[in-house]
């Protein structure tokens, strides 16, 4: 296995591959700097300093790194070592078994279980069929609650609709797992689609959380196509909130209106590709913009954030969208991007191996190659840090023992584990 150590400005080269460049990313603006201006001029999102005695700041007085060993909670100049463990075919979305092994989704339709203890890779079958084509294709991969019992995971897919019409799907499986070091896929449900099926390949989400309460959140993009995401009869650009069964939980906002309406959480969302929640239960999102305006919201009950009809970014043929301060009336993010940042992958740091990362955000770039780090203040959020990471991050998951695990983008992208450096 290959290593290399990262810097706060560089990474030392590891061979990166080329990039996979998806129908957003290539239309961005390569990010270089952490602080970050809305397209008024405003300052949005920028980096704050930690206050003194917060998880991931030094001690008042204490000078960093001046040769002798720091304590374990001051972060070094030096975050951390990097590694790689494997690579895979155009990876999207990874997650942990409670044995240590590694589920990962290759958008091309492969589900391959990895196993950090030997280094093999393996392969599950029984996936539904799936539509792979532009920014489609199997998706992300989450294990079911009670999983040690249930056996359960979730993942979500494009499938085909008939002619050019095609959606997003999600659907639960039992795993089961053999002693070659693979395994395949029963009873297999569908628990929720994309309604309607449009032409078109791009803006699906279908990024999976489930959270404190057991219930299961969908990010559900609009499909390029701007007014399904206000558009009630549509659950295209809105996050979705079910029971693990996939029926609508009454008290959602919208339940009393019936069909698709009561499942929807939130609305008015472009390419949600992140979810997660903070150490305080609160639930955030990121999604990407047009030509400018990346986001991070906070998951708010009811909310209308407003895509298309305001953003900070505009159409990429130059066309002005209104700013979301000419409509206090739709929820603005908390931080956004300009240069963006075309993020994917969202992780809320828990664990001890990195004390004074406890509790921040992490969120992979593409267009910006890094990984961005943003600490959160009750309901308030801006970007913390950006560690330049020398290729496109497509996804974020934190391992058992504490490590950040990253995938690249892209054909033969690597799997890289983020350890802390020796002190």
């Amino acid at each position: 296995m290959a290593a290399c150590v990262v810097l706060a400005s560089a990474l030392v080269a590891c061979q990166p591959p080329a990039p996979e460049v998806d129908q957003d990313a290539s239309l961005a603006i390569r990010a270089g700097s952490a602080a970050v201006l809305g397209k008024a001029g405003a300052r949005v999102g920028a980096p704050a300093s930690r206050p003194a005695g917060s998880a991931s700041a030094p001690p008042a007085g204490k000078v960093m790194n001046t040769g002798g060993p720091l304590p374990a909670s001051v972060e070094p100049d030096v975050p951390f070592d990097i590694s790689e463990m494997a690579r895979f075919d155009r990876p999207w979305a990874m997650c942990f078994l409670p044995d240590g092994r590694l589920l990962v989704t290759e958008k091309g339709g492969q589900l391959r279980l990895f196993d950090p203890a030997t280094g093999q890779t393996g392969t599950i079958t029984g996936l539904p069929p799936v539509d792979v084509v532009g920014q489609g294709g199997l998706g992300d991969v989450i294990l079911f609650p009670r999983f040690d019992s249930s056996r359960r995971i979730l993942i979500s897919y494009v499938e085909p609709g008939g002619g050019d019409l095609r959606g997003a799907a999600v659907a639960s499986a039992q795993l089961e797992l053999d002693a070659g070091g693979g395994g395949h896929l029963a009873d297999l449900r569908v628990l929720w689609r994309q309604v309607p099926k449009v032409t078109g390949s791009g803006h699906y989400s279908h990024r999976l959380a489930f959270g404190p309460e057991g219930k299961l959140w969908i990010t559900s993009g609009d499909r390029q196509k701007f007014d399904p995401a206000q558009d009630m009869q549509s659950n295209l650009g809105k996050l979705i909130r079910l029971n693990p069964d996939g029926s609508a939980p009454t008290d959602n906002p919208f339940h009393a209106q019936g069909g698709v309406a009561a499942q929807v959480w939130s609305l008015g969302h472009r390419n949600m590709l992140g979810i997660a929640f903070d150490v305080g239960g609160r639930l955030w999102t990121h999604e990407m913009g047009p030509a400018g305006g990346d986001e991070l919201n906070r998951a708010e009950r009811g909310a209308n954030h407003g895509w298309p009809l305001v953003s900070e970014g505009d159409h990429y043929d130059g066309t002005p969208i209104p700013d979301h301060d000419t409509r206090p009336d739709l929820n603005a993010p908390e931080v956004a991007w300009t240069p963006v940042i075309a993020p994917s992958g969202f992780i809320v740091y828990t664990a001890d191996a990195f004390p004074y990362f406890y509790g921040d955000g992490f969120i992979g770039g593409l267009a910006s190659q890094a990984l961005i780090r943003i600490e959160f203040e009750g309901t308030k959020a801006h970007e913390l840090k950006r560690y330049p990471m020398g290729s496109r991050i497509r996804e974020v998951e934190q391992g058992p023992d504490g490590a950040i695990w990253l995938l690249e983008d892209g054909g033969n992208a690597r799997l890289l584990k983020l350890t802390p450096l020796p002190r």
